[in-house]
């Protein structure tokens, strides 16, 4: 299995959280996430405990921010109709040229092996094969005008893709555009692998990743510790350039890989039903962590573990006394997508340590 990365959006592409009306907060943050994509996966702001060493810490971030396709490149079959998230019913007659407008859908469909057909790419696209396409997101609003000028054969976007206007755009200009929900948690993972590959006329490969993808997470949650003290981890979103500082609740997206982890979700559990809260004193001391997760380039954001600690609230719970920070890196956590497993991995080795 591959080494899982470590150190810490967005929130993925999250972050990938949805940008609609109906999730206001988060939809006004995106701009801020993708800045964060912007300067890259990895780098250092090292966590307490559990975790391993620096040096550790780059080797498995350098693994982290490549895919690893398939072995035999695939061959589409075409033409295929599918359902939209958003209602249509889409024919797509070509993959020769395809831009994905989400980091987490690059990610899928270069590991499916049609990384040679893809265009263009989001900001959040940070992994290294994808490194080189040219940008088709401003912040992270879509410019339907650079997507056009590509001449692509099919897009590949979420409900959560803005703003509507540029999404419009491109489908007036008769391109296939299919349109996937956001992943949520990781029972989504085989599902959009499934959606992504059916809509470029791949099914065999789609099916093949997915049990790729599928028996490297369960070889992961074996080895997790047998029940006992289940850790209480906060998800924190920083953004200290920005004085961004959140706390994630129960739909921040984070809470299905802690529960796979063997951790409690100690925002959902304290009561949090949003998806972010602003951090205050007393929502930290309510949810009581004993470790924090964190984004990579968030953590670097705040200046580290010792300017994370100068958070209001932080250096008084239990996470902040014991120096327990679990940093993962921000174009994946979140992305519940081939790599998931490695997030997870990373998640167990920084909660339980690095023998197991």
């Amino acid at each position: 299995m591959d080494q899982p990365q470590s150190a810490v959006g967005p929130l993925p592409h999250r972050p990938h959280a949805p940008r609609l009306a109906r999730r206001p907060l988060v939809a006004a943050l995106l701009p801020l996430l993708a800045l964060l994509a912007l300067t890259g996966c990895g780098g250092s702001g090292g966590g307490g405990g559990g975790g391993g060493d620096a040096g550790s810490r780059r080797t498995a971030a350098a693994a982290a921010d490549r895919v690893e396709p398939l072995r035999a490149e695939p061959t589409p079959r075409l033409p295929a109709t599918v359902r939209s998230a958003d209602g249509h019913r889409v024919t797509v007659r070509s993959a020769d040229r395809i831009v994905p407008l989400t980091g987490s859908l690059s990610e899928i469909v270069f590991t499916l092996g049609l990384g040679r057909n893809v265009v263009a790419r989001d900001i959040t696209a940070t992994f290294a094969q994808a490194a080189k396409l040219p940008v088709v997101t401003r912040a992270h609003d879509v410019s339907a005008e650079s997507v056009l000028s590509l001449k692509p054969s099919v897009v590949l976007a979420e409900t959560t893709t803005g703003p509507a206007e540029a999404i419009d755009q491109i489908r007036d200009a008769g391109i296939p555009l299919v349109v996937l929900d956001p992943p949520k948690r990781l029972s989504d993972v085989g599902a959009r692998i499934d959606a992504v590959a059916a809509a470029l006329g791949v099914r065999a490969a789609g099916a093949e990743l997915r049990e790729r993808t599928d028996r490297r997470i369960e070889a992961v949650r074996e080895d997790i510790p047998a029940a006992g003290h289940r850790p209480r981890v906060a998800f924190l979103y920083l953004r200290g350039t920005a004085s961004v500082y959140l706390l994630g609740g129960r739909d921040s997206g984070a809470s299905s890989l802690l529960e796979a982890a063997g951790a409690v979700d100690a925002g959902k559990e304290s009561g949090l039903t949003k998806d972010f809260t602003p951090i205050t004193s007393e929502a930290l001391a309510k949810a009581a962590p004993d470790a924090i997760l964190v984004m990579t380039k968030g953590l670097e954001s705040v200046g580290g573990v010792d300017g994370l600690l100068k958070v209001p609230g932080v250096a008084e719970t239990p996470a902040g006394m014991d120096r327990r920070v679990v940093a993962v890196d921000d174009g994946v956590l979140l992305s519940y997508g081939p790599r998931t497993d490695r997030v997870l991995a990373s998640l167990v080795r920084q909660l339980y340590g690095s023998g197991r």
